[in-house]
């Protein structure tokens, strides 16, 4: 989203003017020296996929992507302020069970997406006043709220998070061999509305994108 995206241009020296590929806006940003490229792909599964394809085939899949933004906050431990680094990446729309598959499995593809270990690290490090939590993240097409959390810390107990992109992401980029990582600022913990995510989206998304600048200087 625009809020997810405004941390990153705040900080950038420079930035080109957009550029539309499919629905997802491209810009050219140069923070502390090192030009990367900004993508706000627009919310959802099937917009994160498309928005990673784009740029996989605009800028050459040796390409490392990063899932940031915002996300909401599953795991008994996890805070809101908490920036999520994945270590892999979860379907949770996918269920194939009946034909032998794992929950969250699509079938012909793998049960998660792991992270490239190098990007990980970078952000596991953090950014200062920072707490970063390591583990996996979910994502499905839904907006979750609390009945819909209880049931996937049921299904998903190993989920730290959830949003609406990442997984979609994560694929796009296996698929491309493109290497892929996420770190998503804790907006909410799945309440019984949006209010509490209202309130905190911006914030969160202001940590998740500290976390990432910190991490491209060490790369």
């Amino acid at each position: 989203m625009p809020e997810e995206a405004q941390p990153f241009l705040a900080a950038a020296s420079e930035a080109s003017e957009p550029l539309r590929i499919g629905r997802a806006e491209h810009r050219g940003i140069v923070i502390d020296g090192r030009t990367v490229v900004l993508v706000v792909s627009g919310i959802g599964m099937v917009n994160a996929a498309d928005a990673a394809a784009g740029a996989i085939h605009r800028y050459g899949p040796d390409v490392a992507i990063i899932s940031a933004g915002t996300a909401g906050g599953l795991a008994a431990e996890v805070a809101v302020g908490d920036v999520i680094v994945g270590e892999a990446a979860v379907n949770v729309e996918a269920d194939a069970r009946a034909f032998g598959y794992v929950l969250g499995q699509t079938p012909g593809m793998p049960a998660s997406y792991p992270a490239d270990e190098r990007l990980r690290a970078a952000l596991a490090a953090g950014a200062e006043g920072v707490s970063v939590r390591v583990g996996s993240a979910g994502a499905g097409d839904k907006f979750v709220t609390v009945d819909l959390a209880h049931r996937l810390r049921e299904l998903f107990p190993a989920l730290l998070s959830i949003d609406m992109e990442t997984a979609a992401v994560a694929q796009t980029a296996g698929n491309h061999g493109a290497r892929f990582a996420v770190a998503r600022g804790v907006s909410d913990l799945c309440a019984p509305d949006a209010s509490q995510f209202e309130t905190h989206v911006d914030d969160a998304a202001e940590r998740s994108a500290r976390v990432v600048i910190a991490a491209l200087g060490r790369l």
